[in-house]
């Protein structure tokens, strides 16, 4: 019976496809621009509607730790080393802070690694505080605001709240002393306490080079109905499984690992980026976060976002039209994904990629060496200029504290 099954998806898969290759001859475009104030969102210039000081910190909060260990500049985290680098040559910068609109920290702390490559965030809290304590003591300008003119990049699972399960960050919250900051961030997820509002979300760290020097030819058919390479169970951290992926990623692998529309695994091939590019689904589910690099190798290749995160808060939304580039599904509605995904019609599908095709939309998801015009960088700064003026608010009265530097976990109270 399960072959007849396999039989008849494999059919249906051959006239979808053909189904699409009928349309691409009457009714296709190489690309599409993002209609309406999405698509001028993504094209704004921010240089000239913003000033930014960068703060010179001691090099043990950046340089040397990077210093101690390079792969910090190749790990999805690492926007908050290449925003720092950004900022120090960017037309944004000023050196004079009394004509600053923003004031920026640079505090690396995602880049303490374990063999394995994954940051430990147990310091982070400690390093971010001593920095804030750096600051207030030697210029005038975060004690006057208690930092609500100034920002931060937390790339870290959760955020600001500085840990990798979900559980623990929730009880952490939010670093109190970041409460009045505007916090740059992977993370988001709404009605979730690592995510304040006004925070800017950005994308994950994904190589820019890297990826571009996996480009195949853009006539290339893609063959692979839906494409996915990762964990589905992390028995190491969630042995009983279920907590991991909220049991997204399990269900995926229980209901479709044997259908012959599902190209998923746990191996990671060579081929990763190219059989992505012969994809017409990618799979973006919720690993121990909402968030993960698959969301940007999915635009830059092409490939139609299947995003499985209940409440995820993407990218630069203001700019990026998700709803029209990516599929949301439901995570309770996993086991039915073969049947949402083929319900689909081929011209609908047919203009997602037109849009994923649009090189403003690939340029906003990147970090790139040097920087361009359009890119994740710019997008943080067009987010920070559309928080100006600040409100007269910002500012305290004479003698007025809102924060409480005593308040968190004891141990982050402890020196760095």
């Amino acid at each position: 019976m399960k072959v007849w099954r396999w039989v008849f998806l494999g059919v249906l898969f051959a006239a979808f496809i053909l189904r699409i290759d009928a349309f691409k001859l009457g009714r296709s475009r190489p690309t599409e621009r993002i209609a309406g104030s999405a698509g001028d969102v993504l094209e704004d210039d921010p240089v000239g509607r913003l000033k930014v000081f960068v703060y010179e910190l001691p090099s043990k909060y950046n340089k040397k730790i990077l210093q101690k260990d390079p792969r910090c500049l190749t790990h999805m985290f690492a926007a908050e080393i290449f925003m720092h680098r950004f900022l120090l040559s960017s037309p944004v910068r000023t050196l004079n802070p009394e004509e600053a609109d923003w004031f920026y920290t640079p505090v690396y702390t995602t880049c303490d690694l374990t063999p394995n490559g994954l940051p430990l965030p147990f310091k982070s809290p400690r390093m971010m505080r001593s920095a804030i304590q750096l600051i207030s003591s030697n210029w005038p300008y975060w004690n006057r605001t208690e930092g609500a003119d100034h920002f931060f990049v937390v790339p870290h699972d959760f955020g600001a709240c500085f840990h990798y399960q979900e559980e623990k960050a929730i009880e952490r919250g939010i670093l109190p002393l970041l409460q009045r900051a505007t916090l740059v961030q992977t993370f988001g997820q709404r009605n979730h306490v690592c995510l304040k509002e006004g925070s800017i979300t950005i994308p994950p760290y994904a190589p820019p080079q890297k990826m571009h020097s996996h480009l195949i030819p853009e006539k290339t058919p893609r063959s692979i109905f839906v494409y996915f390479r990762g964990l589905f169970y992390d028995v190491g951290n969630d042995p009983e499984g279920g907590y991991y992926a909220r049991g997204a990623r399990a269900a995926v692998w229980e209901n479709f690992k044997d259908n012959p529309l599902f190209d998923i695994s746990t191996e990671h091939p060579t081929t990763y980026y190219e059989d992505m590019q012969r994809a017409i689904f990618c799979l973006c589910p919720l690993g121990w976060a909402p968030w993960s690099p698959r969301l940007v190798e999915a635009v830059i290749f092409g490939c139609i976002p299947v995003i499985i995160a209940d409440d995820i808060v993407l990218p630069f939304a203001d700019a990026i039209p998700w709803e029209e580039i990516g599929v949301f599904v439901d995570e309770k509605d996993v086991p039915n994904l073969d049947t949402i995904l083929t319900s689909i019609p081929p011209e609908v599908i047919l203009r997602k990629q037109r849009l994923l095709a649009n090189p403003s939309m690939k340029q906003a998801m990147l970090f790139p060496q040097p920087a361009q015009p359009g890119d994740a960088f710019h997008q943080v700064l067009n987010g920070l200029a559309r928080k100006l003026p600040h409100d007269k608010s910002v500012h305290l009265k004479p003698g007025e504290k809102i924060l409480n530097w005593t308040a968190g976990p004891v141990g982050d109270l402890k020196a760095w």
